[in-house]
């Protein structure tokens, strides 16, 4: 009797004893331990998806790869209008797939990757489009934001830090890393604080610029995988930047005068005048050009290394009603959501949706404007009405007004 109960349970598998173990599974007749159900899953993912232990462009060919038509009309579901803009991610990214399925063909023949920049004002869509097209991915995609970044031994992150994002959200496969896309946002807050020199470094700008180029250009990277400087005693990882797709964005606000300039200084005398009546003011960022990015305080190095330059357009009035309710996440549909997890149904006046659009471009802030007004006239119902026994509610156009004079909106206002 004592023997049976100091007899220990094995794993069938492996053989080790219920404590040389996390926990043991029991079965029908036998046991299998944690370590060996871990294994067995990563057999079965090898077995299923290749060797490279989850699904990536590896077990892709070119029939599955979604066409730039697909990938424009996935995102023409989440974002509203920027078709130029779309049309150059989407053909960016489709030949980015291209170029990790190339096969060595004999004919010297290497295609080179094109990295993009994609200048447009704040609330335009720059971001919602980085974050869109990663759900339609396969192949590995992380967002950086380039305010953060310094020169190496400056108080911030490191050039380097990106390629750290990118091998966390491939799960430190280093082989996946190397075929991701970086999108790399606010890139405009690293320009050049100005042409004259001074006695004291531009450590976040000409000197972020600067360390940027080796990963634009495609080289060796050692990455800490940890980050920089918390864990200074970890091993690197070096990662080839070659087939890393780069997505540049950035506001670049008070371009427009930099254009504007450009364009005056191309004619001089009565033709001026004629060039002058076609140039459409109230969208100066679809004249944009390389060398307006230079005035801007980028540098030509990395000018060249971004050849794909599109614009995002300014948002009318047509295309923030649009944005407020036609998205698969447009937000009204978010806070119809949110309340019908409540049981309650939520409706609006169809006034509210113009009021709402007016107060938008007035402040002109974009989408993110009409995200700020719309949570303005909903705060007190979000607040009362949950613990209300009503199952329907409807916002009118008075009260949406009522709630606007009373929360003092006149604060978003840009000057």
């Amino acid at each position: 009797m004592a023997d049976s109960k100091t007899r220990k349970n094995r794993c069938s598998f492996c053989g080790r004893k219920e404590d040389e173990v996390g926990f043991l599974i029991t079965g029908m007749d036998g046991y299998i331990c944690d370590s060996c159900v871990t294994q067995a899953y990563e057999i079965t993912q090898e077995a299923l998806h290749g060797t490279s232990g989850k699904k990536g462009t590896a077990a892709l060919n070119l029939k599955q790869l979604p066409k730039p038509i697909e990938i424009k009309q996935f995102l023409d579901q989440y974002v509203i209008g920027q078709d130029d803009a779309k049309r150059f991610l989407s053909v960016s990214v489709y030949n980015h797939y291209k170029r990790l399925l190339q096969k060595d063909s004999g004919d010297d023949v290497e295609i080179e990757k094109s990295n993009i920049i994609m200048v447009g004002s704040t609330g335009t869509g720059k971001t919602l489009l980085a974050r869109t097209i990663a759900k339609l991915l396969h192949v590995p995609f992380t967002i950086v934001d380039a305010t953060v970044l310094t020169e190496a031994g400056y108080v911030g992150e490191d050039i380097e830090s990106i390629l750290t994002r990118l091998l966390q959200v491939s799960d430190y496969n280093v082989e996946e890393a190397e075929r991701g896309i970086v999108f790399i946002d606010e890139i405009d807050k690293i320009a050049r604080k100005g042409d004259n020199p001074s006695i004291t470094r531009d450590v976040s700008g000409e000197g972020v610029q600067q360390g940027l180029l080796k990963l634009l250009e495609g080289s060796v990277v050692n990455v800490p995988p940890q980050g920089g400087r918390k864990h200074p005693d970890q091993k690197m990882i070096p990662v080839n930047t070659k087939n890393i797709l780069f997505v540049c964005g950035g506001a670049f606000d008070g371009i427009e005068k930099k254009i504007a300039q450009r364009l005056n200084t191309h004619v001089v005398g009565y033709s001026a005048s004629q060039k002058s009546a076609v140039v459409d003011k109230s969208n100066m960022m679809q004249y944009i050009a390389p060398q307006d990015l230079k005035s801007f305080g980028l540098i030509p190095e990395i000018i060249g290394r971004l050849p794909v330059l599109t614009y995002l357009n300014p948002l009318d009035r047509e295309a923030l009603r649009a944005i407020l309710t036609e998205p698969k996440n447009s937000m009204i549909k978010q806070y119809v959501k949110l309340f019908d997890m409540d049981g309650i149904k939520l409706t609006f006046e169809e006034e509210v949706y113009d009021y709402v659009v007016d107060k938008a471009v007035e402040y002109k802030l974009g989408a993110r404007g009409l995200r700020s007004i719309v949570e303005t006239i909903m705060m007190d119902v979000m607040f009362e009405i949950p613990s209300k026994n009503k199952k329907t509610y409807q916002v009118t156009l008075d009260y949406a007004k009522q709630q606007l004079e009373k929360a003092n909106i006149a604060r978003l206002q840009t000057a």
